[in-house]
């Protein structure tokens, strides 16, 4: 269809423009450097159209020539050589935000994900309040602005990862089964005038698992993404498409049967062994302070000091390393869970990596009994496809981050609304 023809349907020139600026970026991303008479065969676009775009983009700072393309054998085609183009990862940068129940992160990043700066805070229960947390976001965004040299001009946006347990804290209601954002927007909007956008941190913190991975320019890759905390989150995830959101329910994983013959009978659903009240980090913390004794946890006894209410992640970890028995036999139950739920999980979706997502004290050494669990389950090859969150603690900011460079740049084809 020619440019005359889609602007006389209802598209206009700017929309065409972002929509084939979009293509080049999403090509980029997919395939890495890339020729101009390459990037035009795979739009169906000519050649002088497609140079006219990149030139425009270069001119721009958005893309950059890196150097000729290297044959692998002496015969090179004559002619012309091809050159070469890219994103340039250094156009502009990105604000992140993170809000969990746990800790408010706040970075600043390149378009790769590239740390600049970084700022964190524990939610205390004097700050955890929306003024509080809104009068936190800016001051830092200002501070780490200032910090690095940047005007306004040189950020796209900022981007809000919010973990879904906190919709109701921040007056985020379900339309049709997805987040209206918009009473958060409009406060976010009388703090700060860059452009942003919002999204679950669960969909977050899987994109940057695809986007921020150091592993560039490699085969498309596709994810199974599973975060564990109070609640359990999953998506299936796939780097082919960097424009695309997925499902925004990630939570209903909860709701799977694991565990048929569970003495428990879930709380909120009102089944026997579902995952959210088999396998959550708060169901096994209830099920630790309900084998709490002097005979069935003596370590964990000691350091909790004889009280239940004191038992914190960290004493957990320490007393399973140290024999408790009873610790040791619900981590391993839990462990056995989990590998199921994997299992079951990759069967349905068949995607080539699993990526887990641990809050825990030592992310570490949970993740490696999970994947010897999974080993046991299944086999040592299927356990390498298991790989621990790009998004560590202190980087959760990261989620925003991702949310951004998808929704500011790429969805808009590298046009800033600023």
């Amino acid at each position: 269809m020619s440019m005359t023809s889609l602007v006389s349907n209802g598209i206009s020139k700017l929309d065409l423009k972002r929509r084939n600026r979009m293509q080049v970026l999403k090509i980029l991303k997919h395939n890495g450097p890339t020729s101009r008479i390459d990037i035009a065969k795979m739009l169906g676009l000519t050649r002088a159209a497609v140079t006219i775009i990149t030139n425009e983009m270069i001119e721009l700072g958005i893309l950059l020539e890196v150097g000729e393309l290297k044959h692998p054998d002496e015969r090179a085609p004559r002619g012309r050589k091809k050159i070469l183009i890219d994103i340039n990862y250094n156009y502009k940068f990105i604000v992140g935000v993170n809000i969990e129940e746990d800790i408010i992160s706040i970075g600043l990043t390149t378009l790769a994900g590239d740390i600049l700066d970084k700022r964190n805070r524990a939610m205390d229960p004097n700050f955890f309040n929306t003024a509080s947390i809104y009068d936190y976001i800016n001051r830092s965004v200002r501070v780490m602005m200032n910090d690095n040299c940047l005007e306004k001009s040189q950020i796209i946006g900022i981007g809000f990862g919010i973990n879904p347990s906190l919709y109701d804290f921040f007056a985020i209601k379900m339309v049709d089964n997805n987040p209206d954002y918009s009473v958060l927007q409009k406060a976010v909007e009388q703090f700060t005038d860059l452009p942003v956008t919002f999204g679950s941190s669960v969909i977050g913190t899987a994109i940057a698992n695809i986007d921020f991975i150091k592993k560039k320019y490699t085969e498309p890759e596709s994810i199974t993404f599973l975060q564990f905390g109070k609640e359990i989150n999953f998506l299936a995830n796939t780097r082919k498409n960097p424009t695309v959101y997925y499902h925004e329910r990630t939570d209903l994983v909860n709701n799977i049967i694991i565990e048929p013959d569970s003495n428990d009978v879930c709380p909120h659903c009102g089944r026997r062994g579902c995952v959210k009240n088999e396998i959550t980090g708060e169901a096994i913390m209830k099920k630790i302070r309900r084998s709490f004794s002097k005979d069935t946890t003596p370590y964990l006894y000691k350091l909790a000091e004889g009280d239940s209410s004191n038992i914190s992640e960290a004493m957990i970890m320490e007393s399973y390393r140290n024999g408790d028995k009873a610790v040791i036999q619900i981590f391993d139950r839990a462990s056995r869970l989990v590998a199921l739920l994997i299992n079951n999980l990759y069967c349905i979706t068949n995607t080539e990596r699993i990526v887990i997502h641990l809050f825990s004290f030592d992310t570490q050494v949970t993740f490696e009994m999970i994947k010897e669990s999974v080993a046991k389950l299944t086999s040592d090859e299927f356990a390498q496809k298991l790989e621990l969150s790009v998004v560590d603690r202190k980087n959760r900011f990261l989620s925003g981050c991702a949310l951004a460079v998808r929704d500011l740049f790429f969805q808009k084809g590298g046009f800033v609304d600023h």
